[in-house]
């Protein structure tokens, strides 16, 4: 049986044409996953950090060993640097000093303060992601109530499935009336 070779083209033609389908048909199967791995990913972090500013189920000491990786690099919005040691030490500090200041004056209670998160824009690079958004502290005490607005921009990495923040830049935005005196 001979083959002519009219065939033998036609052949190659069906197997590239195979092969071509099967890489696009490929190609769109990992782009898909992807995006979902994405959508996914993004959505983990919007939650973690939504759960971090108004859970309050979770103890602070435990909400901020969770969110912070232990090799943090924090930058406040009053120009000062710490680690996740310095975070920790003071929220067991403050938990240390409720418990023994029990004869506190009514006037100085408050309530604690409450935030949530605006304008929330999450970038992903591989296993490595930058957070940036404005937080909205509401802080109320007894004959007061005010507002503080600060951009916040964290990097977080996931390790071992898990996403922490390894870096963290805060600046505190000007109060509307501290901007028209300027």
């Amino acid at each position: 049986m001979e083959i002519s070779n009219q065939q033998i083209i036609q052949r190659a033609a069906e197997h590239s044409y195979m092969r071509t389908l099967s890489f696009i048909l490929l190609s769109v199967i990992l782009l898909c996953y992807s995006n979902m791995v994405i959508a996914g990913d993004k959505e983990q972090l919007q939650k973690l950090l939504n759960s971090f500013l108004t859970d309050n189920t979770q103890s602070a000491l435990e909400k901020h060993t969770n969110f912070w990786a232990d090799d943090l690099i924090y930058t406040s919005s009053a120009g000062e640097r710490f680690d996740k040691k310095f975070i920790v030490d003071g929220i067991k500090n403050s938990n240390d000093k409720n418990v023994s200041d029990n004869n506190t004056n009514e006037a100085d209670k408050y309530t604690s303060p409450t935030y949530s998160a605006e304008d929330i824009d999450i970038r992903l690079y591989g296993s490595t992601a930058i957070v940036a958004f404005k937080l909205i502290a509401n802080i109320n005490n007894l004959n007061t109530k005010k507002q503080i607005q600060y951009f916040n921009t964290g990097t977080f990495l996931k390790r071992n499935d898990i996403w922490q923040v390894v870096a963290w830049q805060a600046t505190k935005i000007p109060a509307p009336e501290n901007i028209a005196a300027q």
